[in-house]
C-alpha cells in the first residue's frame, strides 16, 4: 500500500490504508487465504514454511482498536532450478490477479537479491517478495502485510 510518493507507511505514519472492520482472528484467516493464493501464483512445486500470521500495531492509532496483520513465510522449491524465472512470472501474473507491482529489481545487498513489492488495493494488502538465489538453499521470502483494521465496537485487539 503506497501513497502517491511510493512510501509504504511502514514508518508508523497514518498513510496505511483502511482495511475495514474485523477481529484479528478473522483478519489472520484472510491473510492465510491471500498467502495461499500467492503460493499458487508461484507456480512451482515446493514447500511453504509453517509460520502463521501475527498482529501488529497500526501506526499511531489506538492499539486497543486498530491493528495490521503480517504474515512472513518462505517458499523453498523442490529443485533450486525451479525458481529460475519465477520472479518475472510473478511480475506478469500478479497484475492479472488484482496486484499492482510497485517495485521490482535487485536490492542493495552483496548478493543483489531480486525483490518485488506489490499492492492489492481491493484486498488492502501488500506483499514483498525476495528471491534469495545465492542462499545455500535458494528460496523466496514473502512478507504479506494488511492495511489497518478496526475491531468491531465493544471488542479489543487480540494479539498473537
Amino acid at each position: 500500500m503506497t501513497d502517491n510518493k511510493g512510501s509504504t507507511g511502514s514508518d508508523g505514519s497514518d498513510d496505511v490504508p483502511s482495511a475495514g472492520t474485523s477481529n484479528s482472528e478473522d483478519a489472520a484467516d484472510e491473510a492465510e487465504r491471500i498467502s495461499s493464493e500467492l503460493y499458487d501464483l508461484i507456480g512451482v512445486k515446493g514447500k511453504a514454511s509453517d509460520t502463521g500470521p501475527g498482529v501488529s500495531e497500526c501506526g499511531d492509532k489506538d492499539p486497543e482498536k486498530y491493528f495490521t496483520i503480517f504474515h512472513p513465510w518462505t517458499f523453498t522449491p523442490a529443485s533450486a532450478d525451479d525458481l529460475e524465472g519465477v520472479m518475472e512470472r510473478l511480475r506478469t501474473e500478479l497484475p492479472k490477479n488484482g496486484w499492482e507491482v510497485v517495485e521490482y529489481g535487485p536490492d542493495t545487498s552483496m548478493n543483489k537479491n531480486l525483490r518485488l513489492t506489490a499492492d492489492n488495493d481491493e484486498k488492502k494488502y501488500s506483499v514483498k517478495i525476495a528471491y534469495l538465489a545465492k542462499d545455500k538453499s535458494p528460496n523466496l521470502n514473502l512478507m504479506l502485510v494488511s492495511g489497518c483494521y478496526q475491531v468491531p465496537d465493544g471488542e479489543k485487539v487480540y494479539r498473537f
